[in-house]
This record gives C-alpha cells, sequence and structure tokens, in this order.
C-alpha cells in the first residue's frame, strides 16, 4: 500500500473552528491530566461604540471556568502582551457603565459559574498572537509564582476577606459619599445652566447661542421638553374656540351645575357643623 502524499497538519498550528473561534487548552496545575478549553476570537461588533472595548485591541474569551478570577485571567493572557483591562460577565453584551464605582463589600454577590470575558490589550499585535497561540501549549492557572486557592483553603480565604475593619469602612464611605455630593453639585450647576440658556424674554423668544468647535449638540432637558409641552397646550388652547359647539356649551353647563351642586353640600354641612356648636338653645 503506498504511503499517503497528504501531509499532515503541524502541532503547533492554532486550532481553529467553526464561528472563527480559536481554542486555547487550559490547564489547571502543570501536573493535571485533565484539560479545559476556551474559545477566543477578535472582538467585531458594529453596535459598539464604547471606548471601553477598542474594536482592534479586544479578545472576546468564551468559557472561562469558576476558578479563574479576573486577575488570574489577566496573568494568563499578559503572555501574548500588555494586557490594558479584563471585564468578566454571566453573558456577553454591550457594555454598561454601572454608574458609581462601589466598593466590593456593598456590591452583591456575583454568580459562580463559567463566564465571558472581553480583554483589551494595550498593543493589537497580543491580539494576533492570542489567536495564532498552538492548541498543543496549554495555559497553566496554577504556578508557583501564582497560586489559585480552590475548596476549602478558597472559601476560608474568601470568608476572612469579608470582614473589613471599622476605619476602613469608615474610609470608603466618606470617599464614596464625597464623589456623590461631587456629582450632585454638577448635576445641579448643568441644570442651572440649561436653564438660563432655555429661558424666555417677554416675547417668548429663546436665545440660542452657537457652542465651541468640536462640541456634540445638547440633550433635551427634562425641564425644556415640560416647559415646550406646556407652550403648545397653552397655543392650542387659544386656538380653541370655546362654546363654539353645541357639545361644548352643554359640557360646560354640566362642569358648571355640577360645581354649584358641590358647593350647595358644603354649605349644607358647615351650616349643620355651626348648628351643633350653637350653646344657645331659645326652645
Amino acid at each position: 500500500m503506498a504511503p499517503s502524499k497528504k501531509k499532515h497538519a503541524s502541532s503547533s498550528q492554532p486550532c481553529i473552528i467553526p464561528g472563527g473561534f480559536t481554542v486555547l487548552p487550559l490547564q489547571f496545575s502543570a501536573d493535571s491530566v485533565a484539560q479545559h478549553k476556551l474559545y477566543v476570537k477578535e472582538h467585531k461588533v458594529r453596535a459598539e461604540k464604547s471606548s471601553h472595548r477598542p474594536l482592534d485591541r479586544t479578545l472576546f474569551v468564551l468559557n472561562i471556568p469558576p476558578y479563574c478570577s479576573q486577575g488570574v485571567v489577566k496573568e494568563l493572557f499578559s503572555r501574548f502582551g500588555s494586557v490594558q483591562s479584563v471585564e468578566l460577565r454571566d453573558h456577553p453584551g454591550s457594555f454598561q457603565d454601572s454608574g458609581p464605582k462601589l466598593s466590593k463589600f456593598f456590591k452583591p454577590a456575583e454568580k459562580q459559574g463559567f463566564k465571558v470575558g472581553y480583554i483589551v490589550f494595550q498593543n493589537s499585535s497580543s491580539l494576533a498572537a492570542a489567536k495564532s497561540h498552538p492548541h498543543d501549549v496549554p495555559l497553566v492557572v496554577c504556578t508557583e509564582q501564582r497560586p489559585v486557592k480552590t475548596g476549602v483553603q478558597k472559601w476560608i480565604q474568601q470568608h476572612t476577606e469579608f470582614f473589613i475593619q471599622p476605619d476602613k469602612l469608615q474610609q470608603i464611605v466618606d470617599s464614596f459619599m464625597g464623589e456623590y455630593d461631587k456629582r450632585k453639585e454638577e448635576d445641579a450647576e448643568r441644570q442651572r445652566k440649561e436653564a438660563e440658556q432655555q429661558q424666555e424674554d417677554e416675547d417668548g423668544w429663546v436665545k440660542v447661542t452657537r457652542g465651541s468647535k468640536g462640541t456634540k449638540a445638547r440633550r433635551h432637558s427634562e425641564a425644556a421638553n415640560q416647559r415646550t409641552l406646556q407652550k403648545e397646550m397653552r397655543k392650542k388652547k387659544r386656538k380653541e374656540l370655546m362654546n363654539f359647539y353645541t357639545w361644548q356649551h352643554r359640557n360646560t353647563q354640566k362642569e358648571h351645575i355640577a360645581e354649584l351642586r358641590k358647593k350647595f353640600e358644603e354649605d349644607k354641612q358647615r351650616i349643620s357643623l355651626l348648628r351643633a356648636q350653637r350653646k344657645f338653645r331659645p326652645y
């Protein structure tokens, strides 16, 4: 039997599966027999407009195991280049700013399970290096330089880190309240400036000024929207002819009669109260 002329693929080549994902093997320790698989690809979403995930430097990772924390993931992918940021989520989705940055003591408990990640590198060459990583060279999670605790040791560590000294907690609270007061002052100043810009003169005109070059269009505030709505209602009432149609005159009469009846009942109750409070009774 003649030998096959087909050349076998080199074992040092990356493993790419349908969907454009590259398979990265993962081992918990160097002597582990079992391997875990990570699936990575370049993050390309047209709807993604956030600067936190640049399209040419962001790596999308699937099937991240629970024992890989944010710091562990950053250390694992640092072999491909300098990592700018790591974001772990339960489900893939667009970037959402969660508002003020809270301390871990005030955040709800995270769900334990497999996660998806968005890894942002400093250079785009690191992204290409991660995608071209050979599938026979596993990434090792737990090493002597980077020990990762699991099981009872991990639970003891989490239980110990849960407690915090009162002085440190007071510092965290004071820092958060300081930032909160600063944001409230900025919002109040912004609303005051918008109210001044939207203020009408005696004739009902609004002064519009040209902003500086490169500034974005100002969003309509809630107060400005309410003023515009009230102005339109006033215009509509002025245009509407009162008691022009028969049904308008009939409705006006019904409202007037209902108001008279209401006043009559109120007067009856007031007279009854005065009679009950009268002390002098001639008969």
